[in-house]
């Protein structure tokens, strides 16, 4: 089955009637869907031809990666050949693809032409003297890379003018994750359906593997805490496959922000002990166009403009887990000495769940917008807030503000496993009179929670809205 991904999907669909040949980017986090959403497209075409390159393990060379090409040919019905070059492959494969509805997809194109300095540049040469001969023919390429198809292909010179579509595939929203549970999803409650969430968020290939038979306990223990699990493996074939040899200091960055909701960079370098500078700078973007932090700008509410200061945040939700629970237990799940352990006695809910569903409904802006009545075009700016401390002003951090219309809504996301009490006011109110806001601007305060708010949190009637997540999961 199918799930989400209906706007990409139609996006695709609307270059099969434009009338020329397309050439279409898909790039987007390890896991996300990118090929399951291009086998989905490829049922529209009378002739589709998939590749995908080989992960960079050590041994492989750009002769092995044209070798595996002309095998992946054969297997869908095209003879071998001779592959000593690029050109040979990308000039045979495109008389074949001269008429008729035809697809190529080139998956995990950073591997396929990584080791060769001429690839991108006979791909370019293949495209102008084949591929857009053709009206009837889409060239996709994809990478779980997305700084690779940046740099490459979108900001290459060569490539100028030549790309009609970019996708970039998020985590599935909270409605279409929960589609996971299929016909038992009613049998199950919020509360479970978040505990997985926390560690999936909305990454298809994760929630694909649940088994809504057994508990979210079961389910946890057999991705995360056994030598086979899905998820035991996965943290470290992320960063073998994405960033090779560059990898530690990659994972240095993820781990500096797996116990902080959000640092600067100069945070960051403090924590992992490497000078400031232009190196980092590109680390971090090359994290954030993978899709596993997030960089939030701040911004000036009286002027409503942006600020050119920003922290760094683990929007990973999977990442932070693995970081905080499996990890430190690593060589004793290899030892199998958690086959018969308990989670209730590992996984403190109360102490992860808080940032992991944070990131939940910080993904899902756009519901939390609609359960506000708020239009995403009259939003001036939102997302998590930071204020410096000044001389004049105390700093601030807000879990979501939203400024539309000279309003801002102040929103607290919580979560508890029991019904919040009236503390979350008192934190409320210390976070808005620490906020500067103008004259002008009125305020809003809203809770967001999942398990219910008290009695007497009602009763004092202090925030405006109270939005039920809860009901998101149902």
């Amino acid at each position: 089955m199918f799930i989400g991904r209906e706007k990409e999907l139609k996006s695709l669909k609307s270059r099969l009637a434009c009338g020329s040949a397309s050439f279409v980017a898909v790039k987007g986090r390890r896991r996300i869907g990118k090929s399951r959403l291009i086998e989905e497209f490829s049922k529209d075409f009378s002739k589709k031809y998939l590749f995908t390159g080989i992960p960079p393990t050590p041994g492989v060379t750009k002769e092995m990666q044209r070798a595996e090409f002309v095998k992946q040919m054969a297997n869908q019905g095209l003879p071998k050949i001779q592959h000593d070059d690029w050109s040979d492959l990308f000039s045979f494969l495109g008389k074949e693809a001269q008429k008729g509805s035809v697809l190529i997809a080139l998956d995990e194109i950073s591997w396929m032409g990584s080791k060769d300095s001429a690839f991108l540049g006979k791909l370019k040469i293949a495209w102008d003297q084949f591929f857009e001969k053709n009206p009837k023919l889409v060239l996709i390429v994809a990478s779980s890379i997305s700084n690779w198809i940046d740099k490459n292909i979108l900001n290459n010179t060569g490539f100028f003018g030549r790309i009609d579509l970019i996708l970039r595939l998020k985590e599935l929203s909270i409605g279409d994750s929960c589609l996971f549970w299929g016909s038992r999803s009613k049998a199950i409650s919020p509360y479970e359906k978040l505990k997985l969430l926390s560690i999936t968020g909305g990454v298809p290939r994760y929630l694909k593997a649940i088994n809504p038979k057994v508990t979210a306990e079961e389910n946890i223990k057999e991705l995360c805490f056994s030598e086979q699990g899905l998820l035991f493996n996965e943290f470290e074939q992320i960063f073998h496959d994405l960033f090779s040899k560059r990898s530690n200091l990659y994972k240095e960055i993820v781990e500096s922000l797996a116990s902080n909701h959000s640092l600067s960079q100069i945070e960051i370098c403090k924590r992992i002990q490497r000078a400031n500078g232009r190196l980092i700078s590109e680390y971090l973007k090359d994290l954030t166009e993978a899709g596993f932090i997030s960089a939030d700008f701040t911004w000036d509410i009286k002027k409503c403009k942006v600020s050119r200061l920003r922290k760094y945040r683990l929007s990973d939700n999977y990442l932070r887990f693995y970081l905080k629970y499996v990890a430190p237990f690593r060589q004793k799940i290899l030892k199998g000495d958690f086959e018969e352990a308990s989670l209730h006695q590992i996984i403190q809910w109360e102490v992860i769940m808080g940032l992991q569903f944070e990131n939940l409904v910080i993904h899902n802006r756009k519901e939390l917008l609609n359960k506000l009545n708020i239009s995403p075009i009259d939003c001036d700016f939102d997302g998590p807030f930071f204020q410096t401390k000044t001389a004049e002003r105390k700093g601030c951090q807000i879990d979501y503000l939203i400024q539309a219309k000279s309003v801002l809504y102040v929103c607290e996301i919580k979560f508890s496993k029991h019904p919040i009490g009236t503390q979350v006011i008192e934190e409320m109110e210390k976070k808005i009179e620490a906020l500067a806001i103008p004259r002008h601007v009125s305020y809003r305060p809203i809770l967001v929670h999942v398990n219910g708010v008290s009695n007497e949190v009602i009763l004092k009637d202090y925030f405006d809205q109270i939005v039920d997540w809860s009901e998101l999961l149902t």
